[in-house]
C-alpha cells in the first residue's frame, strides 16, 4: 500500500512516499480503507523527535493520528463492526499510521462515523475532540456555571473545546488573533482576548480551569487567571510524573518527568492551584458520545484546507505555519 513515513527523526524533515505491506490484522482489529486523515501538530512533533523519549517508536514509521474510512475486514473477535461500516478513529498511540491507504485499529478505539459529516470532516474530529473531552469532562470535571479559559481558540483543539464547554454550560474565554475573533465567537466563546492587543493575564481572573496548548510563557501566565483550587491542564507539556506512571514508565523515567515539571508544579502550588499534563488516549466509547453531539448539531467540525494524499508534506508544512483555522485534512481516497 502507498504511505508516507519517516526513516529517522529530523526537525522539519520530509516524509518519504513509498510502498509498504498492509498492516497485520489482529483478532480484535478492524481493517480500515482510509478515505481521509487529518494532520495534527502532534505529527510534526513526532517527526521532529520531540516525543522520542515519551513515545519510543520503531523506525521507519508511518505518521498520522486521525482516520475516517470504510471497514473492509474484521478480526476473529470483533463484534461491534462489520465490513462496509463507515467509521472514524484516533488509533492507539503505539499503532498510528493514517498517512496510508489502510490501517488496522483495535475495535475498542473505533466509532461509527457521524452520519451528517463527510469523510474529510469526520477525519478532522477524533484526536482533538477526544483531547477536549478528556480535559474538560474527565480531568477537570467542569460543571455548569464554571469558568474556563481555552487558549488558541481557533486551533484544532480550541475549536472543539469551546463548543464542548458551552454544551457543558460553562463560561468560556479564549485567546486568538484578530483575524479569528469572529470564528471563535461563532463557536460560542463568551470572552475573546486578542493576544495581539491585550495580555490575557491582565484581563481575566477567578477562572476554574485553563486548557493550555501553547508554550511555557503562556503556561506560567495562565496561573494568574486561576482562582484558588483551580486547575491548569496542559496538552503541550511539560509532562509530569503522573503521566509517566499512566504510560507504564519505570522509576527513572518518572523521576525525569517529575524534574521536567518541577518548576510549574512549584509555582502552581504557591498559588493554590494544581498543574497536570494530559496526553490524550484513544477511546472509541468516548468518541461514540462525541458522535451523538455532532449528529445533534452541538459540535461542528472546523476544516481549514483539504490536501490530496500526494501533497501530504505540503499539508504538514501548512500546519506548521500556525495559521490554520481548525483542522487540515488529507483526502486519501
Amino acid at each position: 500500500m502507498k504511505s508516507f513515513l519517516i526513516d529517522r527523526y529530523a526537525k522539519g524533515g520530509t516524509l518519504r512516499f513509498t510502498e509498504i505491506p498492509e498492516p497485520e490484522l489482529r483478532d480484535n482489529d478492524v481493517m480500515v480503507e482510509i478515505h481521509a486523515a487529518s494532520v495534527n501538530v502532534l505529527d510534526t512533533k513526532i517527526r521532529d523527535g520531540e516525543f522520542k523519549l515519551i513515545l519510543p517508536y520503531r523506525l521507519p514509521l508511518v505518521l498520522g493520528n486521525d482516520v475516517a474510512g470504510i471497514v473492509i475486514r474484521v478480526g476473529a473477535n470483533v463484534r461491534q463492526f462489520k465490513p462496509g461500516d463507515a467509521v472514524y478513529a484516533r488509533p492507539a498511540q503505539d499503532r498510528i499510521g493514517t498517512f496510508a491507504e489502510y490501517i488496522a485499529v483495535d475495535e475498542a478505539d473505533v466509532a461509527i462515523k457521524p452520519n451528517n459529516l463527510t469523510m474529510a470532516e469526520a477525519a478532522s474530529i477524533p484526536l482533538v475532540a477526544l483531547t477536549a473531552w478528556q480535559v474538560l469532562v474527565e480531568r477537570a470535571n467542569v460543571q455548569k456555571g464554571k469558568k474556563v479559559l481555552i487558549h488558541a481558540g481557533s486551533g484544532g483543539v480550541g475549536t472543539i473545546a469551546i463548543q464542548l464547554a458551552k454544551h457543558l454550560g460553562v463560561h468560556v474565554a479564549t485567546t486568538t488573533s484578530t483575524a479569528n475573533i469572529d470564528l471563535v465567537k461563532s463557536l460560542g466563546a463568551d470572552v475573546v482576548i486578542d493576544y495581539k492587543k491585550d495580555n490575557f493575564e491582565e484581563v481575566l481572573q477567578d477562572y476554574d480551569v485553563v486548557l493550555n496548548s501553547l508554550g511555557p510563557d503562556t503556561l506560567e501566565k495562565s496561573l494568574r487567571v486561576l482562582r484558588a483550587g483551580g486547575k491548569l491542564i496542559s496538552i503541550s507539556g511539560p509532562p509530569d510524573r503522573d503521566f509517566a506512571k499512566q504510560n507504564g514508565s519505570g522509576w527513572l523515567f518518572q523521576q525525569i518527568m517529575r524534574l521536567l515539571s518541577f518548576s510549574i508544579r512549584r509555582k502552581s502550588k504557591r498559588r493554590g492551584v494544581s498543574y497536570s499534563f494530559l496526553f490524550m488516549t484513544a477511546n472509541g466509547g468516548q468518541l461514540g458520545k462525541i458522535t451523538s453531539l455532532i449528529e445533534a448539531g452541538t459540535i461542528r467540525p472546523v476544516v481549514d484546507r483539504l490536501f490530496p494524499f500526494e501533497k501530504t508534506n505540503e499539508a504538514l508544512a501548512y500546519v506548521e505555519t500556525g495559521r490554520a483555522k481548525g483542522k487540515v485534512v488529507i483526502t486519501v481516497k
